[in-house]
């Protein structure tokens, strides 16, 4: 079994305020145990968390390097992507897109298209032929989580252009490799691939407003908070806690990552990854009792600051 990362000395959190208290070791130790019992009692391969908070600068890490297939949770990458040349003018939000269902694989570069009944997402489907705007697309990839949007967006961009963007601001552990339901490319191992750190570190350059102006930090928030699928890191919070997050589930993986913002502080960015036997169950209601543990320890542990 890993053992968690505490960021510096595990006594003291990352980066923090001169008016933050220690967090005492076994309250640590205490995380640590209730998130190592999680991952052996749910019966997953594995298990993955990272978490900055924004109030205090406590991280803690475990397994937050290991490598998960993406599954929906590049759609992050591909959004950043997308602001990113709003950013910079090559794309206008209002923009509009011929909507098609026609893409090369990333491995032969043969055709391929997006199954309408493995899709999440409908009205996608149903203007083909017609166009929609960037922004609807955009929305329709990460709320409803639309392959066939995301694949639209993924083709305008360029993954070179996506992945450029991450690295240019730093972002590690989140790698964009190609399309999503590009099977060629999957039998050959060509996969979209993430770390619980790489997500937190992507969420926090949008959380932070670090990510071009102001104003398309908070479009990109707003898109994230439209979130349809509620059933990993906010379902076991208080329904005052808003989440704004993107979720991912195939058949061996289930992960959610977002930006949680209890009541009167701070918010915290958190990554829950997990991987599955084809046939388990209780995926998602191991993210959300990882994402309420956390809660939890955060409240108690790392409250807000005074003033």
């Amino acid at each position: 079994m890993t053992s968690p990362v505490l960021s510096r000395d595990p006594l003291v959190p990352t980066n923090p305020s001169a008016s933050s208290p220690p967090i005492p070791a076994a309250a640590l130790d205490e995380l640590r145990d209730r998130i190592v019992e999680l991952e052996e009692d749910s019966g997953a391969r594995a298990l993955a968390l990272a978490l900055h908070d924004t109030e205090t600068g406590f991280a803690f890490e475990y397994q937050a390097d290991r490598w998960f297939h993406a599954a929906s949770t590049i759609k992050v990458a591909i959004l950043l992507g997308v602001y990113a040349a709003v950013h910079e003018g090559w794309l206008q939000r209002e923009s509009r897109l011929h909507v098609r269902n026609r893409f090369l694989s990333a491995w032969d570069a043969e055709p391929f298209r997006v199954q309408g009944d493995r899709d999440a997402n409908a009205r996608v489907h149903d203007a083909i032929g017609k166009t929609m705007r960037i922004s609807e697309l955009a929305r329709h990839m990460i709320a409803t989580s639309s392959n066939l949007a995301t694949n639209l967006l993924l083709d305008l961009l360029g993954v070179e252009r996506v992945q450029h963007v991450l690295e240019s601001y730093g972002i590690e552990g989140v790698d964009v490799r190609r399309g999503v339901e590009d099977e060629r490319a999957h039998r050959e191992g060509i996969n979209n691939r993430v770390t619980a750190r790489g997500l937190v570190a992507l969420l926090r350059l949008i959380a932070e407003e670090r990510a071009f102006s102001s104003e398309l930090s908070h479009e990109m928030l707003d898109v994230l908070h439209a979130q349809e699928f509620r059933n990993g890191i906010p379902a076991r919070l208080p329904s005052d806690v808003r989440v704004a997050h993107k979720t991912g589930e195939i058949s061996t993986v289930a992960h959610d990552a977002g930006v949680v913002y209890p009541r009167d502080r701070k918010p915290y960015v958190l990554a829950v990854l997990t991987e599955w036997e084809p046939d388990a169950t209780g995926r998602t209601a191991t993210i959300a009792i990882a994402s309420r543990t956390v809660y939890e320890f955060l409240a108690d542990h790392a409250p807000a600051r005074d003033g």
